[in-house]
């Protein structure tokens, strides 16, 4: 999966990195244009989101790719059976403030991963649900761990409301929301006995990053763990609250990476305004915007950061961060406006994760998934895709540590880690499965319907038209001619002449209730998107 032999092709640049900048793009948007885009900030790319944006600008397309989605309704009881019922929750009610009876944790907590996986299967198109993944993977937090999905769901709550709002406002909160106080043990955190955790990570993770010019101290987490004691969280109402009596009164010292700030004690409710004052001696600190847009970075556009992006795209957009007073939208917009994002070089260069594959695969292909009164095999089918998701180990919800998936953070193979002997047979598998007889459970199946996905496209009558426009649409980078002569053989099924699968998709169409001539085209097509779903090009995004 080394990206450059794919970028060795004459439809892309052979230099590995570019001086490409923060220059506004130019051009008139192509469908090539257009599609690289959609797949950075999208989970797959339906034709409609095409349509939707073909002919505008590219400011009217960040307009429409920056509207917020509408707040969801919260997941519900899916998950009464034969076995149990939840004595509390009604089946098709919201169990995200219900008491828990202690066997109902892990239904809910697959009913919360599947609602989820539901948003993003049917996102709009808007960038919202990308960024909720962002932000869940940069603040990780693990929902066994917390063992209580009311507390995972207020968080996903959280932070679907603010992704695309004001950074520092969104470290203020998720720094007291009780799921973050439960998970890095804020809510144990207090005078007699300080917990370094959050404090920590607050700054290594969160904020600064531990990169060479991160210098704070050891004492500056011993420091920032006495400003944050006194946190609580209740149970029971499923908030956090601070207790000025756990609350350290004591002055805080801070080292000259922070100026050699002093935060000085404060009694009674004024001490959890100390948490202000840390969280603003961290946002005077440089190394903040360069960190989050370096983490932006690696998520939307590739994982390597050389001096020359440093110089030219870190340094401008973390500019940008600070005199827009950490406002998230001016950062991305002047990141996905640029040459640098359309430098043909940037294209096709990450490995998709697997939620990018999975929900990715369902929405370009628009499966159908059971209605939402069919609350059982609604909910199933969707916690099925987060499963295979699972399986290729991207299990949202549940990241293996507060570092997030080392897929966005581990050098120096980043998002190459998605692809080994075993997760890749598995995306190869959910693939061919999906294109072939799908999955079934109580009667109810989810696979590609191929022939209504083909019957979409501009001429499925032709075949070079047809293999045109399915690379465009599942493809973010083209093939040799020698890849597009062999789908064509596939669809040609050993004969010499375009006539030949011209005649039989004609034919088929016109009474496609004969089984025989349905079969036909029906056995090529699936044979032809198995291939190319198989090809290492379909795991780039």
């Amino acid at each position: 999966m080394d990206r450059r032999s794919f970028l060795s092709s004459k439809t892309k640049s052979t230099a590995f990195r570019t001086n490409t900048r923060l220059f506004a793009y130019s051009p008139p948007l192509g469908n090539g244009d257009i599609n690289h885009l959609l797949r950075r900030v999208l989970f797959g790319t339906k034709q409609s989101d095409l349509e939707k944006l073909r002919g505008k600008t590219l400011d009217e397309i960040l307009d429409i790719l920056f509207t917020a989605e509408p707040k969801p309704s919260p997941p519900v009881n899916n998950y009464n059976d034969a076995n149990y019922t939840d004595p509390i929750v009604p089946l098709g009610q919201t169990w995200v403030t219900a008491t828990l009876d202690g066997n109902n944790t892990s239904r809910r907590n697959s009913s919360l991963k599947a609602w989820w996986i539901g948003l993003m299967l049917n996102q709009n198109t808007s960038i919202h649900e990308k960024m909720v993944l962002f932000w869940h993977n940069h603040f990780a937090t693990e929902a066994l761990d917390i063992n209580d999905p009311r507390y995972a769901y207020k968080q996903n709550a959280l932070i679907r409301g603010l992704a695309l709002g004001n950074f520092k406002t969104l470290i203020k909160e998720i720094t007291t929301d009780p799921g973050m106080l439960r998970y890095l043990n804020g809510y144990l955190n207090n005078k007699n006995s300080p917990d370094e955790n959050y404090a920590r990570e607050l700054q290594e993770l969160f904020t600064l990053g531990k990169g060479p010019k991160s210098n704070y101290t050891e004492n500056d987490v011993k420091q920032a763990a006495r400003v944050l004691t006194g946190f609580t969280v209740n149970a029971t109402t499923i908030s956090s609250a601070f207790d000025p009596n756990r609350h350290d009164t004591g002055n805080k010292q801070f080292s000259a990476f922070y100026n050699n700030f002093l935060i000085t004690g404060k009694t009674g409710v004024n001490g959890a305004s100390e948490v202000d004052e840390l969280i603003n001696i961290i946002f005077q600190q440089p190394e903040t915007a360069l960190y989050i847009c370096r983490r932006l970075y690696r998520f939307f556009i590739y994982y390597e950061i050389d001096d020359a992006t440093e110089a030219n795209i870190i340094a401008p957009l973390a500019t940008i961060f600070r005199n827009s007073n950490y406002e998230i939208k001016p950062v991305l917009k002047a990141l996905f406006s640029s040459e640098h994002f359309f430098d043909p070089v940037n294209r096709a260069c990450l490995i998709k994760s697997p939620i990018d594959f999975c929900v990715g695969l369902s929405r370009e292909f628009i499966i159908n998934f059971p209605i939402s009164t069919d609350l059982a095999n609604h909910y199933f089918m969707h916690d099925y895709i987060r499963t295979q998701a699972s399986n290729m180990q991207q299990n949202i919800g549940d990241p293996p540590s507060v570092a997030g998936w080392p897929a966005y953070h581990q050098e120096p193979q980043y998002h190459e880690l998605w692809i080994n002997a075993d997760t890749l047979p598995r995306r190869n598998q959910f693939s061919d499965i999906m294109i072939s007889n799908g999955y079934t459970r109580n009667g109810k199946k989810i696979n590609i319907d191929i022939l209504s996905f083909v019957d979409s496209l501009s001429n499925p009558a032709d075949p070079n038209i047809l293999i045109t426009d399915s690379i465009s649409i599942i493809y973010a980078i083209d093939v040799s001619q020698e890849v597009k002569v062999f789908l064509k053989s596939i669809l040609l099924s050993g004969q010499t002449t375009d006539s030949y699968w011209t005649g039989a998709w004609i034919t088929y169409k016109s009474n496609v209730n004969i089984a025989a001539n349905k079969a036909i085209v029906l056995t090529r097509l699936q044979a032809m998107f198995k291939y190319l779903m198989n090809l290492p090009e379909y795991q780039l995004s």
